[in-house]
C-alpha cells in the first residue's frame, strides 16, 4: 500500500502485548487486523479483548496481503526466525529487544531485509518517548556541558519474584544484560554515540532458581546465563559505568546519572516514558526539573514511528541498525566477561534525529 493507515499483525500474545494492543489500537495512522501465536487460544483471547478482527496461526497472519509491519513480540530465542519469515512474506519488522542473541543471525536479519527492500526496527522505543527526548535535548544544547561519564544501575532480586513463566530471562537472550542491557545502552547512545570498547567483570549468583508466582509457583529451573554484569562501556563522547543485577535484595532501579563539565544530569528512568528530568548544575544551588514535553504514549511508539517512516519515505528512528549496535556491545561485554580482558566494538551507528516535540501518535497523519 501506499497511502492511508498501516497494516499491523502481532506475533505472540504474551504479557507485552497488552500494552502493545492497547496502544496500537488507539493509533489511527496504525490498523491492528491480526494477532497470532502458537497458543491459537491466547491470540483469540487478546484480539477479542482489543477489538482486532482476525487471530490465529503466524502462517495465517504472514499470508495476509493487508499486513505490512509485523510486530514480534516472541520470546528472544525466537526473534530472528520470526522476523526472518515475515521478511520472506513481504514485510517490514518491528522487533521486540534484543533483536538476535548473535552477531551473525543479527546480521542476517538486516541483510535480508535490505535485500528485499524492506525495513527492521526495533526496541527500545523508550528512547522515543518524552522523557528521554526531553533529556537528550538538554544535554543536545549543552545544559550540563561537554559530556564525561556516565553511571547507569538496575538492580532487582529477579523477575521470577513475580513472573509466573520466568524461565527465558535466564536463558541465552535474557540475564539483566540483554534483557535489561538495551534500555540503558540505547539510551546511553542517543546521549554519547556509538560504543568503541567495553570491559566486563559479573557472574551468576546460583544455578537454579524458583518459580515465585502463579499456578507453577515453587517449580525450580536452571540459571545458563550470568545474573550480575558489571561493565565500563567507552561511547564516543565519554564513558559509563553499568551494573546490572537479578541478584540484589535491594532494588535499585532507573538510575542514570550523566555527569559533564558544567553540571550532573538525572535521567529519566530509561524502562519509561514519562519521568522528568533533573539538572543539577554547578553555577546553581537548587537542581532543576524539567518537565517532559512531548507524547504521553508508550510501548508500540516504535512501531508507529516506523510506520510513518515507510509511508514518508524516511529512514525510521528505532532502527535495526542502532539495535544490532546495542546487540553487538552487549555481546563484547560477554566476551570480555568471560575473556578477562577489554574488547573493542566492532560496529557503529549513526545516532537518529530526535523527534519533533508536536510529534502526536493520536494524530491522524496518512
Amino acid at each position: 500500500m501506499t497511502g492511508g493507515p498501516v497494516g499491523v499483525g502481532i506475533v505472540g500474545a504474551g504479557v507485552i502485548s497488552g500494552t502493545y494492543l492497547e496502544n496500537l489500537t488507539s493509533f489511527p495512522d496504525v490498523r491492528v487486523l491480526r494477532v497470532a501465536d502458537l497458543d491459537t487460544e491466547r491470540a483469540a483471547a487478546q484480539a477479542a479483548k482489543y477489538g482486532v478482527p482476525q487471530s490465529g496461526t503466524v502462517a495465517e497472519l504472514l499470508d495476509d496481503a493487508d499486513v505490512e509491519i509485523v510486530v514480534n513480540l516472541t520470546v528472544p530465542v525466537a526473534h530472528v526466525e520470526v522476523g526472518l519469515a515475515a521478511l520472506e512474506a513481504g514485510k517490514h519488522v518491528w522487533a521486540e529487544k534484543p533483536l538476535a542473541l548473535d552477531r551473525e543471525t543479527g546480521r542476517k536479519l538486516l541483510d535480508r531485509a535490505r535485500e528485499k527492500n524492506l525495513r527492521v526496527a526495533s526496541a527500545p522505543d523508550t528512547v522515543l518517548g518524552a522523557a528521554l527526548q526531553t533529556a537528550r535535548r538538554a544535554v543536545d544544547d549543552g545544559r550540563i556541558g561537554r559530556p564525561l561519564t556516565a553511571l547507569a544501575l538496575f538492580q532487582v532480586a529477579g523477575p521470577e519474584l513475580w513472573h509466573p513463566a520466568p524461565e527465558f530471562y535466564y536463558q541465552p537472550g535474557g540475564g539483566p544484560l540483554l534483557d535489561m542491557g538495551p534500555y540503558y545502552l540505547t539510551a546511553l547512545v542517543h546521549l554519547l554515540g556509538p560504543a568503541r570498547r567495553v570491559t566486563g567483570a559479573g557472574g551468576r549468583a546460583r544455578d537454579t532458581r524458583v518459580v515465585g508466582s502463579g499456578p507453577r509457583a515453587g517449580t525450580e529451573f536452571p540459571v545458563s546465563v550470568p545474573t550480575t554484569v558489571v561493565a565500563l562501556v567507552e561511547f564516543d563522547r565519554g564513558s559509563a559505568q553499568l551494573v546490572l543485577s537479578f541478584d540484589s535484595a535491594l532494588k535499585r532501579t532507573g538510575l542514570v546519572e550523566l555527569t559533564g563539565t558544567l553540571g550532573t544530569a538525572v535521567l529519566p528512568d530509561p524502562n519509561r516514558f514519562d519521568e522528568p528530568t533533573r539538572l543539577h548544575l554547578l553555577d546553581r544551588d537548587e537542581p532543576e526539573e524539567l518537565a517532559p514535553a512531548g507524547h504521553a504514549a508508550s510501548r508500540g511508539t516504535g512501531a508507529l514511528e516506523l510506520a510513518r517512516a515507510i509511508r514518508a519515505g524516511e529512514p525510521e528512528r528505532a532502527s535495526g541498525e542502532l539495535a544490532y549496535h546495542v546487540l553487538d556491545t552487549m555481546l563484547a561485554i560477554e566476551e570480555s566477561l568471560t575473556r578477562g580482558q577489554s574488547v573493542d566494538v566492532g560496529s557503529s551507528v549513526e545516532v537518529p534525529p530526535l523527534l519533533p516535540v508536536g510529534w502526536d501518535p493520536y494524530a491522524k497523519t496518512l
